[in-house]
C-alpha cells in the first residue's frame, strides 16, 4: 500500500479529470473552484510555471535526497498536505486517508479546524506528528480548549490562519447550495445518483461533520443553524494583539499562514513566530490579488534567514515544487493535488499522490543535477520582469 502507484494517473491533471467524473458536481466544484471569476486561482499556478531551472550536465553530483529539516524534524520530502475544510465532502474519511499516507511517507499533514475528522483521530493516526490550523474562535474558552486538546494529542506545530477576514464570494458554491451536509436539491440528488461510488462510500461511512467542533455545538443542527454557529463562533479578522496572545499561550511552533506582503511578514517575525506560510487560500478568497510566488519572492528578498518561509497555493506537480523551492522557499504545501487524488482513487489516493509527487520531484532534481532541495536555488534562472 505504501508504495502504491497507479500508472493510469501519472499526473495531477489526469487525477483531476478522474475525480471530476467520479464525484458529484457540488463536491468536485467545491475543491476545484476559486472565488469570483477564478482569475487568482489560475494566476497562482501560471506564475510558478514562469520560473525556469538551469541544468548543469557536466557537474559531478551524488544521489538525490529529498530529505528536508523543518523545526528540528527531518522529513522525507520537502512538501506536506495543506489544511482543507470539508474534506469528507470530497471523499468519505479523506482526512484519515491523507493523514495515514503523510505519516507513512514522513511528511507533515495539517488538519483544519473545519475539516471532517477530529484532532484526536488524526493525532492517533499520525502519532501526534500532525499540524493543526486554527480558525480563531471569538470565545477564548473555545480557543483554550482547542489548544489544550492539541497539546494533549502531542501536536507541536500550530498554524494560525490569517487570510479569511470575511466569507468569500464563490459563485459555484452559491449556485450549488453547498452546505454541511449537502443541501438536498433535486439537482444535487441527481448528481449523487450519478456518482454511485461516492454515494455508497458516504452511506457506509456516514455523512461528513465538523468532528473537531461537535463538542462546542448544541446538539444536532440543521444547515441554517450550522451557518449561524460558524458565523458566531469564528472571527476571521486577525490583529497583532490576537497573534501576540496566541504566541503567549502556545509554547510549540507557531506558524502564520496566509501572508502576502513584506509588511505582514516582518510583523510576524517581530512577534516571534517560528515560521510563515505565504498563501492566498488557493485563490479562494481574493480574485484580484497577486500570485503567491510573486509576493513570496518579495518576502524572501526581505526576510530570508530571519524565519522559516514556506508556501502553498498554486503548487500542483513535482516540477512546481522544484521551482518554488528554487525561488528560495524552505518548504511547500499542497491541498488540491491530494484531494484530486483521493477523489479519483479513494483509499489509495493518498499513497498514489505521495509517490507520484516524489517521483516527479526526484526526476527534476536528477535532470538538473541537484543533490538536495536546499541546493535548488542554485539552479534558478533569471526572474526579473516575470510579473
Amino acid at each position: 500500500m505504501k508504495d502504491y502507484f497507479n500508472t493510469a494517473y501519472p499526473s495531477i491533471d489526469l487525477l483531476r479529470k478522474k475525480a471530476k467524473s467520479r464525484l458529484p458536481k457540488f463536491a468536485f466544484e467545491y475543491v476545484d473552484g476559486g472565488c469570483n471569476n477564478e482569475i487568482g486561482l489560475r494566476r497562482n499556478t501560471d506564475d510558478i510555471r514562469k520560473l525556469e531551472l538551469i541544468p548543469y550536465y557536466l557537474r559531478d553530483y551524488k544521489d538525490v535526497s529529498l530529505k528536508t529539516t523543518l523545526f528540528g524534524e527531518t522529513y522525507d520530502a520537502p512538501f506536506g498536505v495543506s489544511p482543507v475544510g470539508l474534506q469528507g465532502l470530497i471523499w468519505p474519511q479523506a482526512p484519515e486517508i491523507l493523514a495515514k499516507a503523510a505519516f507513512d511517507n514522513n511528511v507533515p499533514f495539517v488538519l483544519s479546524t473545519v475539516s471532517t475528522s477530529s484532532i484526536e483521530t488524526i493525532a492517533e493516526i499520525t502519532e501526534g506528528k500532525m499540524w493543526f490550523q486554527l480558525y480563531h474562535p471569538v470565545d477564548d474558552a473555545i480557543t483554550d480548549d482547542l489548544l489544550a486538546r492539541c497539546k494533549a494529542a502531542g501536536v507541536k506545530t500550530l498554524v494560525l490562519l490569517s487570510d479569511v477576514p470575511t466569507f468569500a464570494y464563490r459563485p459555484k458554491e452559491i449556485k450549488n447550495g453547498l452546505a454541511m451536509p449537502p443541501k438536498m436539491t433535486a439537482e444535487n440528488m441527481l448528481q449523487i445518483m450519478l456518482s454511485p461510488e461516492w454515494a455508497l462510500e458516504t452511506l457506509i461511512k456516514g455523512k461528513p461533520e465538523f468532528k473537531s467542533l461537535t463538542k462546542y455545538m448544541s446538539g444536532s443542527m440543521n444547515m441554517h443553524h450550522l451557518a449561524l454557529f460558524m458565523d458566531k463562533t469564528f472571527n476571521g479578522r486577525l490583529s497583532e494583539e490576537k497573534v501576540r496572545k496566541l504566541r503567549d499561550k502556545w509554547d510549540g511552533n507557531l506558524v502564520l499562514k496566509g501572508l502576502s506582503t513584506v509588511e505582514d511578514a516582518k510583523k510576524a517575525i517581530e512577534i516571534g513566530l517560528d515560521g510563515i506560510i505565504v498563501s492566498n487560500h488557493g485563490g479562494r478568497q481574493l480574485d484580484a490579488g497577486p500570485s503567491t510566488i510573486s509576493k513570496g519572492i518579495e518576502i524572501l528578498n526581505a526576510c530570508k534567514g530571519q524565519t522559516t518561509i514556506m508556501m502553498d497555493s498554486g503548487i500542483r506537480e513535482g516540477s512546481d515544487i522544484a521551482c518554488t523551492l528554487a525561488a528560495g522557499m524552505d518548504f511547500t504545501f499542497m491541498g488540491r493535488s491530494f484531494m484530486y487524488s483521493v477523489g479519483a482513487l479513494g483509499q489509495n489516493g493518498g499513497y498514489h499522490a505521495m509517490n507520484m509527487l516524489k517521483k516527479q520531484l526526484q526526476q527534476v532534481m536528477e535532470q538538473v543535477c541537484c543533490e538536495k532541495p536546499q541546493d535548488l536555488p542554485n539552479h534558478l534562472a533569471q526572474i526579473k520582469n516575470l510579473w
